[in-house]
């Protein structure tokens, strides 16, 4: 197992890469537009990820980009041949080389530890402390991708992750659903009646939340699910538990109290595949495309953004709004009488971007649109979690 990454780790795993070069590989700084990756891929597949309507609507988006923070990005290469490149539909989910590096946040034991090795099975897997560092590791040529959750089934959407990946130049690869089973954990000899807390992350907790109210359980939240298991059973405490999975307990030499605590038995967090290079779109199997835009304000605006799709026959699976950091307010009239929260629209749709409808109806969209961009359009998990 690699050693966990975390932010301020980063500059020195870079370092490190470069350190390592020979002279025959002569590296440059440069700095990459993920974007034009992008616009190269259109090129190729009559597809296009962020549209400009008219000049103003131009620098809207521009705007809205610097207000996100989505800056440019210094990347370390060897020569021009390893830019970034579209990847196949094959090539998102297998190695044709050296075994694939994949980042995860959290510790050895974790959900997203297993959902990363379900969907690159082989993978060395990386644990990240922080969602970010996940992120920042994959630009930085640290891992070649990275698996993290974005909604879960009962928990609902992991709204973190959706500002970082508007905020990062990654582009969604894939996506894998993995059947959550929580556990309640404590050390040996601890009897559950004798359980006063409950350490674990968020989701978890929001997930358990009937069975730990009736154990009468006061819910303590910390960063992920295998570290809770690990704090408990490093400070061998007596008082407290965790929920986490049973691999955990394995792991950090736990007791299992209670199997299966969630309070719905269909517990299914859904990963994404993220990478460097977007995916060659392709329509030899079911696709799905997720999109970001923001919209103006006015009677029936989102509707009309939304009947772009319905008017296609596109179905669309996931509509999750984020208020637009820097610009949360906006005032209504010319006195400023009034004011509304400006949002950022995140749709999943059921779409290739190789398929002339799709392109069709993100064209439409940007009649109205004040900024858009593809963030991934990749094949469905159809599997069973």
């Amino acid at each position: 197992m690699a050693a966990s990454i975390s932010r301020s780790s980063i500059a020195t795993y870079s370092q490190y890469i470069c350190s390592r070069s020979s002279p025959s590989d002569r590296r440059a700084n440069l700095t990459i537009d993920s974007h034009c990756c992008w616009k190269r891929l259109c090129c190729s597949s009559r597809c296009q990820s962020v549209f400009h309507g008219g000049s103003d609507k131009n620098s809207r988006c521009v705007e809205t980009q610097s207000a996100m923070g989505d800056s440019h990005f210094e990347v370390v290469i060897k020569d021009p041949s390893t830019l970034p490149r579209p990847l196949s539909s094959t090539k998102s989910s297998v190695s044709t080389g050296s075994r694939l590096r994949v980042a995860y946040q959290g510790v050895s034991g974790a959900y997203s530890e297993s959902a990363a090795e379900k969907a690159y099975p082989n993978c060395e897997a990386v644990p990240c402390e922080q969602f970010d560092a996940a992120f920042e590791a994959v630009e930085r040529w640290i891992v070649d991708r990275a698996v993290l959750p974005i909604e879960n089934s009962l928990g609902g959407s992991i709204h973190r992750n959706y500002d970082l990946l508007l905020r990062h130049r990654l582009h969604i690869v894939g996506e894998v659903k993995f059947a959550v089973r929580h556990c309640l954990l404590a050390n040996h000899g601890v009897k559950i009646e004798e359980l006063k807390r409950v350490l674990s992350h968020p989701q978890a907790l929001a997930q358990c939340e009937n069975t730990l109210t009736g154990l009468g359980l006061v819910r303590e939240a910390v960063d992920d699910t295998a570290g809770a298991a690990k704090h408990v059973a490093f400070h061998n405490l007596k008082d407290a538990g965790a929920v986490a999975s049973s691999l955990a307990a394995s792991i950090y030499g736990l007791n299992i109290l209670a199997e299966d605590i969630q309070d719905d038995s269909d517990n299914v967090t859904r990963f994404l595949m993220l990478a460097r290079e977007p995916i060659i779109p392709g329509t030899d199997r079911p696709f799905k495309t997720s999109i970001v835009f923001s919209l103006e304000e006015g009677p029936g605006i989102l509707f009309k953004a939304l009947a772009v799709f319905a008017l296609r026959q596109i179905n669309l699976t996931k509509i999750e709004s984020r208020p637009l950091r820097n610009q949360p307010l906006r005032a209504s009239d010319d006195n400023g009488s009034s004011k509304y929260f400006d949002y950022l629209f995140y749709v999943d749709f059921e779409a290739s971007m190789a398929d002339q409808n799709a392109q069709n109806a993100l064209r439409h969209l940007k009649e109205f649109a004040t900024f858009l961009r593809v963030l991934g359009s990749y094949p469905m998990d159809n599997s069973m979690p």
